[in-house]
């Protein structure tokens, strides 16, 4: 089964999604499962992994709504306020659902780099973890070292780390963040989301200005650890769904089938615990 195992959908009217304003015009708009579900069937994609894109327990329940209308819909990661003092409760309340494989809090939006390793937040990690539930670190390159020190203390919670925590492409830096990727590539279990490349890339984009990136992701965590996904629609911004989709397939040219599958829908069930 393919999956891609990182997509969003939203509705301007629900008014909670701060950071998208009509500057983006391209994605300033309604996107809903009967815009995405063509480009899946032109893909041969059988499955995807909703995230969300705001910052409320309303967002999640919006999206665990749409997955109960939706088929190709295989899971959720969902949004809860790790500070607040009944997180344990919401998580509990939210893991209910089936729909709901994970939880993300939107990291890179917060200012203080060791947010994830406060104190105050170790019982909610630790819910997370008992319901079963991963844990998706959307991260800049700022983070890995926290994110490090938080998977040793909770080296049992599945974690997956979004678009590679988001190198610095268009500049062209890549010392720092390749070496932490690679330590937690070899000192955690941590997947890694092969996604969301293109939009930190410059805007005349080439497959040759993201190699070195994903070469260097799948050196350091390997075909059985990279998951692929799409950010649709935010990759729009940068990419069509479909350009994105042949990128890869170049990218991971070198792969066997097998590795191919893994990497393009076989991690992703296994990271999620996804539903059929």
């Amino acid at each position: 089964m393919r999956i891609d195992a990182h997509q969003h959908f939203w509705a301007l009217a629900r008014g909670d999604y701060g950071w998208l304003t009509p500057e983006l015009a391209v994605i300033y708009r309604d996107f809903t499962p009967d815009d995405l579900a063509p480009l899946l069937e032109t893909a041969g994609i059988d499955g995807t992994v909703l995230v969300q894109a705001a910052p409320t327990i309303a967002e999640t329940k919006y999206m665990l709504s749409l997955a109960d209308q939706t088929r190709f819909i295989k899971g959720v990661v969902g949004w809860v306020d790790f500070e607040a003092a009944d997180a344990p409760a919401q998580i509990s309340a939210l893991s209910v659902h089936p729909a709901l494989v994970g939880l993300r809090p939107m990291i890179q939006d917060i200012p203080d780099p060791n947010w994830m390793i406060g104190d105050d937040l170790t019982q909610a990690f630790e819910v997370v973890q008992r319901h079963d539930l991963t844990f998706d670190a959307l991260t800049l390159p700022q983070h890995l070292g926290p994110l490090q020190q938080l998977l040793a203390r909770h080296p049992q919670m599945r974690v997956v780390i979004d678009h590679g925590s988001k190198p610095l492409i268009r500049d062209g830096v890549f010392s720092g963040w390749a070496e932490d990727m690679a330590a937690l590539a070899r000192d955690t279990d941590a997947w890694c989301k092969l996604s969301g490349l293109v939009t930190e890339a410059a805007p005349d984009w080439t497959v040759d200005d993201l190699r070195p990136y994903v070469d260097h992701l799948l050196n350091t965590f390997g075909p059985y650890r990279l998951i692929w996904g799409s950010d649709w629609p935010v990759c729009t911004l940068a990419s069509r769904y479909q350009r994105w989709l042949e990128t890869t397939d170049t990218l991971l040219s070198a792969l066997t089938e097998i590795e191919r599958n893994a990497v393009l829908g076989g991690n992703a069930a296994q990271a999620y615990n996804l539903r059929d």
